[in-house]
């Protein structure tokens, strides 16, 4: 019996065969701040679709950096010194976030591709599902009630509305004292 012998595949076959398969992975994207709701809402991703997708799903975790000038909202003197401080301030609490969610990921043996984005939250992860083209977005909640939720705004809300992917909005159980 004569041995077969296998050309290698042309390198705009291996190129395609590679696009083919990134364009089959599921990607997912988590929005991640400093609340204990968007870590319950990460470890929730991270055990229910990333972990569970094994290597079929590009997880991707955003978080909204507030700009400074949405901190601080004054002029005069000093004010340039203060928003140094806030900027400095907000640089410090992305980084301790970004930590965060990197330990989550880590822990379950996942890995993420982390961005932290300066903008309002309910826009930073609408065009953050857009620019990844995900297939899945995902977000925690706060669980205001309906008073808070009309004065403050909801982001899992928004980005339910205006993002052309699914959403999923994780609630952290309330405690059973």
């Amino acid at each position: 019996m004569a041995d077969a012998k296998t050309e290698p595949a042309p390198a705009a076959a291996v190129t395609a065969a590679a696009e083919d398969q990134q364009q089959q992975k599921t990607v997912v994207v988590v929005g991640v701040d400093d609340s204990d709701h968007s870590y319950y809402a990460l470890e929730w991703t991270v055990r229910n679709v990333a972990a569970g997708m094994a290597g079929a799903a590009d997880l991707v975790v955003v978080h909204a950096k507030p700009s400074p000038s949405s901190v601080v909202n004054f002029g005069g003197p000093g004010a340039g010194e203060a928003m140094r401080y806030v900027e400095a301030d907000l640089r410090k609490m992305a980084e301790a976030v970004v930590d965060r969610a990197r330990r989550v990921c880590i822990a379950n043996s996942v890995h993420a591709l982390i961005e932290v984005i300066e903008g309002e939250p309910r826009y930073v992860l609408c065009n953050a599902a857009e620019k990844h083209h995900a297939d899945l977005l995902v977000v925690g909640s706060h669980g205001y009630g309906a008073i808070k939720r009309a004065f403050l705004g909801s982001v899992s809300d928004y980005c339910a509305h205006h993002t052309h992917c699914s959403v999923v909005i994780v609630k952290k159980p309330k405690s059973k004292c």
